[in-house]
């Protein structure tokens, strides 16, 4: 493939500590591209540093008004542009493209310059391209060894399930550690650690015998799932969203009720941890996502379209 410039563009500035998964997809995705022999430009707001990534520091609201005008700010021929946001002024000159990282709310709308984050997520918003997440594998630690608890690692939201792995984890009679923003009422089955980052997160997940993920929201590509498997740690969830999509039999198991959720819990020492980390580096390093989207963006230059997203191979098997 012959070397592209490409710029990005985030409103938020990077990289953000602690959480922050769209904003950390952005922070990979510009290494994975530079690290793959493309000229990477970011535009961000002020304070924005990526090592080995060149960056301008643009207010948010000058790129997305109309009229933008991206030669003002990169004077070198670009291939394409990436938004990491809607885009309702597209740039004049230049194609483009943007990530749709969360959910759309009714009467909202994509349109053919849209990628998604999952086969499932693309199917809902009436669309076939879609590039998974991928985390950096090597900001995580690998630990067959597990530790005396089991995790539960995301906003303390309801529809990310935290109230159902606490009842799982009180029928299993087994420790679980809540890892999140807010702190709620708890048992003396569970303890409770507040918002992770840095070195505390990567010991939590590499330490923990399974994450917990029972969503109760159609997920659209949890960043939490790719960390854990990244570190050698099963999932138990549900199967909402994109997770029927990232969890495979060999790392873990999804159930629709507290009961089956219960029963998964029993069958632990049947995940490896290697097949887990295994997994992560085949589907989901940050180089896979760039490689795929390298190819969403040599699909829009070469035909003028977006081509579709490639399915979880563990489903087309099982199809």
């Amino acid at each position: 493939m012959t070397a592209m410039h490409i710029v990005q563009f985030h409103h938020v500035r990077l990289p953000v500590p602690k959480y922050g998964g769209a904003e950390r997809i952005a922070v990979w995705l510009c290494q994975g591209l530079v690290e793959a022999g493309h000229q990477v430009t970011l535009l961000a707001p002020p304070g924005s540093r990526i090592p080995g990534v060149r960056v301008v520091e643009v207010r948010p609201e000058q790129v997305r008004c109309p009229g933008f005008d991206l030669r003002r700010y990169v004077s070198e021929r670009v291939d394409i542009m990436h938004y990491h946001c809607s885009v309702q002024h597209p740039p004049t000159g230049v194609n483009w493209v943007w990530t749709l990282h969360g959910n759309l709310s009714g009467g909202q709308r994509i349109d053919d310059r849209t990628i998604c984050v999952s086969q499932d997520h693309a199917r809902r918003h009436g669309a076939d391209a879609f590039v998974r997440n991928g985390v950096r594998l090597d900001e995580y630690e690998f630990r067959a060894q597990k530790g005396d608890y089991d995790l539960f690692l995301a906003r303390l939201h309801s529809v990310k399930g935290w109230q159902v792995a606490i009842a799982a984890a009180k029928r299993c009679r087994v420790r679980l550690v809540l890892a999140g923003g807010w702190r709620p009422s708890l048992s003396r089955f569970v303890k409770f650690v507040g918002e992770v980052g840095g070195t505390r997160k990567r010991d939590l997940l590499a330490g923990a015998r399974c994450l917990w993920m029972p969503v109760r929201w159609d997920d659209p590509c949890p960043i939490n799932i790719l960390e854990a498997l990244a570190s050698g740690t099963p999932i138990i969830g549900s199967p909402r969203g994109s997770l029927p999509e990232l969890v495979s039999a060999e790392t873990g198991g999804l159930g629709a009720t507290l009961d089956e959720l219960v029963e998964l819990r029993g069958r632990l020492a049947g995940w490896d941890p290697h097949a887990c980390r295994a997994h992560a580096e085949r589907y989901f390093s940050h180089r896979v996502m760039t490689q795929e989207y390298l190819r969403m963006y040599q699909g829009l230059l070469e035909t003028g379209r977006l081509p579709p997203g490639r399915p979880a191979p563990h489903l087309a098997t099982a199809g």
